[in-house]
């Protein structure tokens, strides 16, 4: 009986922490840049785009089809980031934990 009220404590304490985890990659902003930093996104942790930032040099009619692509780019960049965040903290979380190959937290 006492390791089913330890096993129900660690699983109250584990929860506690996965909810500190999310509100803290919630609060989380990463940028991301191409084109040499021609292109400049910030996303929150959710990959939600918080701003856009674009060099005035790339303002010229012939230039739309590459300043859509940096733009792009800046946005999977900010993204890979936040990701790569996330999984660390994760990680960090839930060491010593059996948890599979490739599952990803929080769900």
């Amino acid at each position: 009986m006492r390791d089913i009220m330890g096993m129900m404590g660690k699983v109250k304490e584990m929860q506690a922490k996965m909810e500190k985890l999310q509100a803290e990659i919630a609060a989380l902003e990463v940028d991301g840049t191409s084109g040499g930093g021609l292109v400049t996104v910030r996303l929150d942790g959710k990959g939600h785009l918080k701003s856009l930032k674009i060099d005035p040099s790339l303002f010229k009619e012939d230039d739309v089809e590459i300043l859509e692509d940096l733009i792009v780019a800046a946005h999977k960049d900010a993204k890979e980031k936040a990701e790569a965040v996330q999984a660390e903290k994760t990680r960090e979380l839930t060491a010593g934990l059996p948890i599979p190959p490739g599952m990803k937290l929080p769900f």
